[in-house]
């Protein structure tokens, strides 16, 4: 068993959580900002767009330094001990928010305008053209996209290691200060990266061949 296995494992356990976490909360939000994006109210357009200039125009890094030390400041608070992880998901995911929007935005204007129409036609609200109809329709076009993101997202977790976040990145530093051999350390981790992203890639690949065969059906 290689001594370094155990605590990178550990570590790349905290990446895996840190981006799936993040990629919850990104979802969730960029569904929304896409949605406000393409919103007939010209508030909700200023708002969308603003919110995606500014992360999507900010390198991440910046980002996790803003919510780990700047926010604490100006919102006069002490941080708990988890904070270090709340402030990497959270600037994480409203990171990965502004781009899944730009991709959500993509799908659903990839949609003929004919089928919402046809939804309407058939008695349906606005809302309910666009979640039982526009959505499902849009969902399977970004599947790729969405993959690659989740992707991305995985590998630029790396960064909260500025924060002293024990992520995979982290632990295999904290070993080469301890062993003096980056080499073989820094080896290891970039296999463990390269093992869960070619995991998540086979993931998107199945789910993209799966929703296809539902169409073909």
């Amino acid at each position: 068993m290689i001594p370094s296995f155990g605590p990178l494992l550990q570590g790349a356990k905290v990446t895996l959580e840190l981006t799936a976490g993040a990629v919850g909360i990104g979802i969730i939000l960029g569904l929304f900002l896409a949605l406000m994006r393409l919103s007939g109210k010209r508030v909700f357009r200023g708002i969308a767009i603003s919110y995606i200039d500014f992360f999507r125009g900010t390198p991440l890094l910046v980002q996790i330094i803003l919510a780990y030390f700047a926010l604490p400041q100006i919102l006069n608070f002490t941080p708990p001990d988890n904070y270090r992880y709340v402030a990497a998901i959270s600037a994480m995911g409203l990171n990965s928010g502004a781009y899944i929007a730009e991709i959500f935005r993509a799908g659903i204007q990839s949609i003929d305008r004919g089928q919402s129409e046809a939804a309407r036609s058939l008695g349906m609200t606005q809302g309910q053209a666009m979640w039982y109809v526009v959505l499902p329709q849009a969902f399977k076009r970004v599947i790729p996209p969405l993959g690659n993101e989740f992707i991305a997202l995985l590998k630029d977790s790396s960064l909260v290691a500025f924060i002293a976040l024990e992520d995979l990145m982290y632990s295999g530093k904290i070993i080469v200060g301890r062993t003096f051999q980056p080499f073989p350390i820094y080896i290891e981790v970039a296999l463990m990266y390269l093992a869960m992203t070619l995991v998540l890639s086979r993931v998107v690949s199945y789910t993209e061949r799966r929703f296809g065969k539902s169409d073909i059906r």
